[in-house]
């Protein structure tokens, strides 16, 4: 188990995101390509990979990715991040939120983890 592996705990594979979503996998693939959630490469057989953190049990009355989690997606990435930094950056426990960053967008906190993110510009 890496690291990453620790910090992140249950991942999906975009079959399994389909599943939990009930879409088409190429449906997860446009979510994936437009950063509505961000994933790596893991596991024995490199499967493409995202954490299952991301999926909330009700956004707009069913399953759905983090709402405000493609913008904190941008601004990472805009600051030079990988997507295997940028998860590391969302589950790492982080003392100005004084949570996880993945868990402060999901307890409504947006804007002081961008304000945090953007520090890293």
């Amino acid at each position: 188990m890496t690291d990453l592996d620790a910090l992140v705990g249950e991942w999906l594979t975009l079959p399994d995101l389909a599943e939990t979503l009930d879409v088409e996998v190429g449906k997860c693939r446009g979510l994936v390509r437009d950063r509505y959630v961000v994933g790596i490469k893991r596991g024995e057989n490199k499967t493409f990979q995202v954490p299952a953190r991301f999926v909330l049990p009700e956004v707009d009355g069913r399953p759905g990715p983090i709402p405000t989690l493609r913008g904190t997606v941008m601004v990472l990435a805009d600051a030079g991040f990988t997507d295997e930094e940028i998860l590391e950056w969302l589950f790492t426990p982080n003392d100005e939120l004084g949570e996880r960053p993945v868990d402060a967008l999901i307890n409504g906190k947006r804007a002081a983890v961008r304000r945090v993110a953007q520090t890293l510009l």
